[in-house]
């Protein structure tokens, strides 16, 4: 898992989301699982869990990734300790919050993906 916000916002793959007493130990509340090929994962009840079954590549719907945008960036701007996981956590989980950040910091996504991604 990669800290992008200290203490408040991870991206993550699918063994770093199913990793449940690590992801509660690092004391994220919040869940953005967008890997499609993985089953869900069961968390305890207190957790937000949000499924948005992303494939990695063109041909996923709009409102899905929308709402994965939007889940997101309310999650970022309520202070949420989240984490967005994907496959690899190597393209859905970036993307997502770096379309999230942009909206939410009136920024082009090209450049919120270039600083998420840096070093």
């Amino acid at each position: 898992m990669r800290e992008v916000i200290p203490e408040k916002l991870w991206i993550g793959n699918a063994l770093d989301a199913r990793d449940v007493t690590g992801v509660l130990g690092l004391g994220v509340t919040a869940i953005v699982d967008l890997a499609i090929e993985e089953p869900p994962i069961q968390f305890p009840r207190d957790v937000l869990y949000c499924r948005f079954p992303l494939i990695d590549g063109s041909g996923n719907q709009p409102a899905t990734l929308r709402a994965a945008i939007e889940t997101t960036a309310t999650l970022i701007t309520s202070g949420t300790p989240t984490l967005v996981a994907c496959g690899a956590g190597m393209s859905r989980s970036p993307a997502i919050v770096a379309a999230a950040m942009a909206a939410l910091e009136g920024g082009m996504l090209a450049d919120a993906l270039g600083k998420l991604t840096a070093g």
